[in-house]
């Protein structure tokens, strides 16, 4: 949602003494000041804002003047850019403890430690349901700044009835994961709404049956990793230090004449089922793409073999490269290999059952191998588990795990998607899946 969000001014005033706001997010990026919710008289006097601060916890905040009206900043900190977090803001300014007029819920469970803890006075009007703009991934103070990073899903707001995390989310009793609620039994008054969020051609649908409907303002990207179906995007956390992230983690640019490498987030194991995703080029010429083993020592490519090699150079290492190279362990062969560019898609499947690898061009698999075929590339059992790799020099690659976009753009046209769910641009191999939740689940 960087440098876009979602807008809506209501008519008048509501309930501004008890409400409840709850959603799912998963944060991109990190350590900067990040608004997920703000409604303000154009300064920071009078506001009412949750935000991820510069320092990744989160807080709820309302000024009166030259006062806090309510200040709850967590000790947690929310780092985690590979899962979604469900948060719930419970309010009732009415009530007699100072504590239970202004609860967080973190996926479901109620926060209790502050580093800064300062409450509603009884009986206080927050700035919240007031009856001027409110927004959705953005401060406005007289300008907008400070966009959200991340995804959204299931935006709730409740006037007039306090709820609690339970009323929107349970726990799934295979998983014990804390899961939405699609259709939470609640009473919304007349300012509340509920963002699905779901709908590419109309992101801001309020789906309460209020129609207080929300303008999208820049262009929000509408994808299929949601709470239900968690996708692999690349890893912040995990990569070589010249390199940056966009689109929601799933572009990876490097800089400064030296091969980097980004990571994904989720692993794939021996013996833990067959994956395939997608990637294409977003700037330059210099471009890999494959797996790189995380050993269980917690070894990969940046620290074993340097941050300027590139995936197929090392150990456990496999990639198809930009010149018409597959690199294995480092050795190489160009045999029955394209080169490609920008222009091209190129395909990954990885077997872990049978410890084979397979890539095609444009949905023309190399060196004639291919996975109906069961006659890939063989790969060395990994020490922990391979992590899809991009490696580029001075160059950006994006990534399609699933969500059917590259960058910021939509697959042409979908082929035959997995059943544990993905778009893909073409056709899924039989038997193959997303490197999501529900596709790690399935086998």
């Amino acid at each position: 949602m960087a440098s876009t969000y979602l807008t809506r001014t209501p008519s008048g005033s509501g309930n501004q003494r008890t409400f409840t706001f709850s959603f799912w997010v998963k944060r991109s990026g990190l350590s900067s000041q990040q608004h997920i919710y703000c409604q303000s008289y154009g300064s920071e006097d009078y506001q009412f804002r949750m935000e991820f601060t510069s320092s990744d916890e989160f807080r709820l905040y309302n000024s009166k003047g030259a006062s806090d009206a309510i200040n709850l900043k967590t000790n947690r900190k929310f780092r985690d850019t590979s899962s979604w977090y469900a948060i719930t803001i419970a309010i009732d300014t009415t009530q007699g403890t100072e504590a239970n007029r202004a609860k967080i819920y973190v996926n479901g469970v109620q926060e209790t430690s502050f580093a800064t803890a300062t409450y509603p006075t009884q009986n206080l009007e927050m700035d919240a349901n007031a009856g001027v703009a409110q927004l959705i991934g953005v401060q406005y103070k007289g300008n907008y700044d400070r966009y959200f990073d991340g995804s959204l899903s299931h935006f709730h707001f409740i006037e007039a009835t306090q709820y609690q995390a339970s009323d929107f989310g349970e726990t799934d009793s295979t998983s014990g994961i804390w899961k939405p609620k699609t259709a939470p039994s609640v009473t919304y008054g007349t300012n509340g709404y509920f963002l699905k969020m779901e709908n590419s051609g109309a992101m801001g649908t309020d789906s309460s049956g209020n129609s207080n409907t929300f303008t999208v303002s820049g262009t929000l990207t509408q994808n299929v990793d949601t709470p239900s179906n968690n996708f692999a995007t690349m890893n912040t956390l995990i990569r070589s230090s010249n390199g940056t992230f966009a689109s929601g983690n799933n572009k990876f640019t490097t800089s400064g004449g030296a091969w980097g490498s980004g990571f994904a987030t989720l692993g794939m194991f021996n013996g833990g089922g067959k994956y395939y995703m997608e990637f294409k080029g977003a700037s330059g010429t210099k471009i890999a793409y494959g797996i790189s083993d995380f050993k269980s020592s917690g070894v990969i490519q940046r620290t074993e073999a340097g941050e300027t090699r590139y995936c197929g150079e090392y150990a456990n290492s496999y990639a198809y490269h930009y010149g018409g190279n597959f690199y294995y362990s480092g050795s190489s062969t160009s045999t029955g290999y394209d080169s490609f560019t920008s222009s091209n898609v190129i395909g990954m499947a990885v077997d872990m059952d049978n410890l084979k690898i397979y890539f095609h061009k444009d949905g023309n698999y190399q060196d004639s191998k291919n996975p109906a075929s069961n006659n890939g590339y063989t790969i060395v059992a990994p020490e922990g588990v391979y992590l899809p790799t991009i490696t580029v020099e001075d160059a950006g690659a994006t990534v399609n795990f699933g969500n059917g976009v590259f960058d910021t753009t939509a697959v042409a046209s979908a082929g035959t998607a997995p059943s544990g769910g993905g778009i893909f641009e073409h056709d899924c191999p039989s038997g193959y899946q997303a490197l999501c939740t529900k596709g790690i689940n399935s086998f």
